[in-house]
């Protein structure tokens, strides 16, 4: 049997792959789809997670289970660059949740605080001008190509001396290719990015069982992901989504763990509904359906928008 400390170590570092990884496992439809000048909306969304994680051999530890919810609220504006559409988000979520796994024994952690920040900008390339309302209830969408990068800062709570934490201790970055088709009332989305990681300089660090410091760091990650929607009436669509990412091979103060590549997917579905002029409800639920490493769980997310116009310049 494992000491002690050591098996606490294991279900600790099962929390924090299990929260850290969802980054690359977004499941966001229409994400390229423009709105008119100077709109605005704030978002509440809740998320309900709960499942188990794969470590590939990589730790023994066995019927490793995290259950936990994260709201968060985001702010969206769009505005105009040299007459293209383009858009900013910005969001602050917010976990709560248990975690335990078994080393010999059952161990349990709990975990409430402010994950990292985040923040997009969108830009369209092809299809998308910048329009006021006016122009914009008259435009019908046909194929859209835009660019955005999504940064993720370090701003979450994190304490080197602990394993597991909300925070990550480092920026991540995400740029992307987004495509849109529409037809009718089916539209076809697919997005192409990566992400890219900077270094940890004081994973579980300055403890009893490290007293120094030491890096953690990890490879780039390859996402891919898709969507077909179709529009039942204005503001009103449900859509099939699933995507695909690989990558990520931690190291630990230099040192690489091959065993650590992802090679995942989830699918799910979403479903938007207008509630009032202003106001607009979206639910969504994914699982995944190959895990070679990480987090494996379900997710249902409800989401409630009020969105507005700002008064021309």
């Amino acid at each position: 049997m494992l000491p002690v400390h050591q098996r606490l170590s294991c279900v600790i570092i099962f929390a924090g792959i299990l929260t850290h990884s969802s980054g690359a496992q977004d499941l966001a439809p229409r994400a390229y789809f423009i709105t008119p000048l100077r709109s605005n909306a704030i978002t509440l969304t809740g998320s309900f997670f709960d499942g188990s994680i794969d470590y590939n051999g990589v730790i023994p530890i066995s019927d490793a289970t995290g259950t936990y919810n994260i709201p968060t609220l985001s702010y969206y504006h769009s505005f105009g660059i040299f007459g293209r559409s383009a858009n900013v988000v910005a969001s602050l979520p917010y976990g709560v949740g248990n975690f335990k796994g078994t080393v010999g024994t059952e161990m349990q952690v709990y975990r409430s605080g402010l994950l990292d920040s985040v923040y997009r900008v969108s830009v369209n390339l092809l299809g998308g001008p910048a329009m006021p309302v006016e122009r914009f209830v008259k435009w019908k969408q046909k194929r859209l190509l835009g660019v955005s990068l999504k940064v993720i800062a370090p701003t979450g709570q994190y304490d080197p001396t602990k394993l597991i934490n909300w925070g990550t201790n480092r920026w991540s970055f995400k740029p992307e290719l987004g495509y849109s088709q529409a037809w009718r009332k089916w539209a076809l989305d697919a997005y192409s990015g990566v992400w890219l990681f900077t270094e940890n300089p004081e994973f579980w660090s300055r403890n009893l069982t490290y007293p120094g410091t030491r890096s953690q760091s990890q490879n780039p990650i390859a996402a891919f992901e898709g969507h077909l929607s179709y529009d039942f009436k204005p503001r009103c669509w449900a859509s099939l989504d699933g995507n695909y990412w690989f990558g990520g091979i931690t190291s630990l103060a230099g040192v690489e763990n091959s065993l650590t590549q992802q090679a995942n997917s989830r699918i799910g579905v979403t479903v938007s509904l207008p509630i009032s002029k202003h106001q607009s409800l979206k639910t969504s639920y994914s699982n995944g359906t190959y895990i070679r490493f990480g987090g494996n769980y379900q997710n249902v997310s409800v989401a409630w928008q009020y969105s507005w116009l700002g008064r021309p310049n």
